[in-house]
């Protein structure tokens, strides 16, 4: 059959809406009608990076949509289910089986090679191969394959153009409050960069109920929309370099102290060793950013302050249980991320990008 995609031609190029040929479903494979998909910086990062020789490509991994086919072999999913996709693991690993998914043995292979174990691919254009299967779904496209693993049914009466960033962006940033920092009542946390990973951890904050937030970022709507989770905001630009004047000195002002737990979605080396000095003694940063650039942390910081600088895949996140979750909470109104959606038809995806990466829209979700 054939299909509509948004393809990646070369590194760094702007998407192009090109008609593909879907592969045939083989086995284990479902076959979704994509109704939206999430824009995530993964994609743009893997957009600018992947090398020559793996494209074309279509990417895409916060896909939500309509199951159109079954291969015979998939158990628990069936023809008009809504689903929800996420990232693949194999489920038959070691650490997949302690519950660890995030870590599967084979999560390169599923998720970043873009193809089949087999190294088939899922699309074609022509006689070209076009690199499919980007974290098992390749979502940027009106039908993509995807599998049991990484296909969450959720119930037909859930906005899946809403409910499409819950498969990354939101879990990730959810996750990392609620599965590994435990966060509570008790508890500070401070965001540094709040696109929409930021802006879902502080929103899992407020639903549990964190005494004190704190957001940093350049942009003064992303403080906005961070204040209304409850955060205070701060920004950079605001403060000066002599003592008593800094934004660390405003921080720990507010936190007393500093923070229980830091996250850093930035990726960016210098804001990364600020958050670790924003931290109280014996607290936690979780690295969230994507980044080919190396950290450099102050060793007497990291060792006086008995501090921990930790990363995370997809918040410790379990999507069959971790999607699901987050939407009752979403559903209960204790988890209000709807706000942060500017929705896009795919035709306007290269706009969609250029407003995410200047900051005009939190979370862009393409619609067909």
């Amino acid at each position: 059959m054939r299909t509509t995609a948004a393809v990646v031609p070369a590194p760094g190029a702007p998407f192009e809406i090109r008609e593909l040929e879907v592969d045939d479903l083989r086995d284990d494979e479902v076959l979704v009608r994509i109704v939206a998909s999430g824009l995530c910086h993964t994609d743009l990062t893997i957009a600018a990076s992947y090398p020559p020789e793996m494209l074309p490509a279509v990417l895409g991994h916060e896909g939500a949509g309509v199951v159109e086919a079954v291969g015979p072999a998939v158990e628990g999913i069936t023809v008009g289910d809504h689903v929800v996709l996420s990232f693949r693991s194999c489920r038959s690993c070691a650490p997949c089986k302690a519950g660890d998914v995030g870590y599967c043995e084979q999560s390169v292979a599923l998720n970043y090679m873009g193809m089949r174990l087999d190294g088939s691919v899922t699309y074609r254009d022509g006689d070209t191969p076009v690199i499919g299967s980007f974290f098992g779904q390749s979502s940027f496209a009106q039908h993509a394959i995807a599998y049991a693993d990484n296909c969450v049914v959720v119930d037909k009466g859930v906005d899946l153009v809403h409910a499409a960033p819950f498969g990354c962006g939101y879990q990730t940033g959810a996750g990392t409050v609620i599965n590994v920092f435990d966060a509570g009542p008790d508890d500070s946390l401070a965001v540094f960069g709040v696109g929409a990973v930021g802006l879902a951890a502080l929103a899992a904050g407020a639903a549990r109920g964190l005494a004190t937030m704190v957001a940093v970022d350049l942009l003064p709507s992303r403080l906005e929309a961070a204040e209304r989770y409850g955060a205070v905001g701060l920004n950079p630009a605001d403060f000066g370099d002599e003592p008593g004047t800094t934004l660390l000195d405003r921080l720990k002002e507010v936190t007393g102290g500093g923070a229980r737990y830091g996250i850093d979605t930035t990726a960016i080396p210098a804001v990364v060793s600020q958050a670790m000095a924003a931290l109280r003694p014996q607290g936690k940063l979780a690295a969230l950013g994507l980044t080919f650039e190396d950290y450099q942390i102050s060793a007497t910081d990291l060792l006086h302050g008995g501090k921990t600088l930790l990363s995370t895949i997809e918040g410790e996140s379990d999507p069959q249980t971790m999607v699901p979750a987050l939407l009752q909470m979403r559903a209960e109104g204790r988890f209000d991320v709807d706000p942060l959606v500017t929705t896009y038809p795919f035709s306007a995806i290269n706009e969609a990008v250029a407003d995410v990466s200047s900051g005009a829209t939190v979370k862009a979700v393409l619609t067909w």
